[in-house]
């Protein structure tokens, strides 16, 4: 399949409004966890978020995860107020399809999720993942303190090297402080586990990043 050109994140001025006066309502619990679904959260748990295609199978890698306490889909990186799945995916919201990730730090470290992040998509596509096209299926990372972010920064380094060695581009990944996270509708948070049979667009290059290695 051929694409002329990359999709476009909608200026600010054109997208959807949304709304301010009503929210999405979420689960009581985690489907496969059994943890909260919302915060706070207690010490020394602490968030991050992840984009890396569809979330359905994004979801599914970080609960899988050890470590990993509670985890949802939702929206953010965008401009609309509580959108709509449908909303989102018409590209008018600026949002990119993302996971909450709720994680032990003393169980597993940011730097062990990240590895998760870079290996199970490809980094380098712009606004698709395979056959997966638009700006809500970039590849993101919306950080929660400054210390993500200079992790972020040097394993991004470690796995471009990494990824040019094997013939792959530069790294689009969207890399920026978590803003407002909506969350999605309640069908969508652990799809996979509520249906084992469900689409799963989420594929990795076969390329390691190397963790730990200096």
């Amino acid at each position: 399949m051929l694409f002329r050109q990359q999709p476009e994140i909608v200026a600010p001025a054109d997208a959807l409004p949304g709304r301010t006066d009503q929210t999405m309502p979420v689960p009581e619990h985690h489907y496969v966890l059994d943890a909260p679904l919302v915060g706070p959260w207690p010490t020394p748990l602490q968030t991050t978020v992840f984009a890396l295609g569809c979330f359905w199978g994004a979801e599914r890698k970080f609960w899988q995860t050890d470590g990993v306490y509670s985890t949802a889909v939702g929206y953010a990186g965008g401009y609309t107020a509580n959108p709509t799945y449908e909303e989102t995916c018409s590209g008018r919201t600026g949002h990119t399809e993302v996971v909450l990730v709720v994680f032990d730090p003393t169980k597993v470290s940011f730097a062990q999720l990240l590895k998760v992040f870079w290996e199970n998509h490809d980094p380098t596509q712009g606004m698709r993942q395979g056959n997966d096209i638009g700006t809500q299926y970039r590849s993101a990372i919306y950080t929660t303190d400054v210390a993500q972010r200079a992790i972020v920064d040097e394993t991004l380094e470690l796995y471009q090297a990494r990824l040019a060695a094997a013939g792959y581009g530069t790294i689009t990944t969207e890399v920026a402080p978590l803003g407002e996270f909506y969350y999605a509708e309640p069908y969508h948070q652990q799809y996979l586990a509520k249906n084992p049979n469900g689409y799963c667009g989420i594929g990795g290059t076969g390329v390691s990043c190397p963790i730990g290695v200096a």
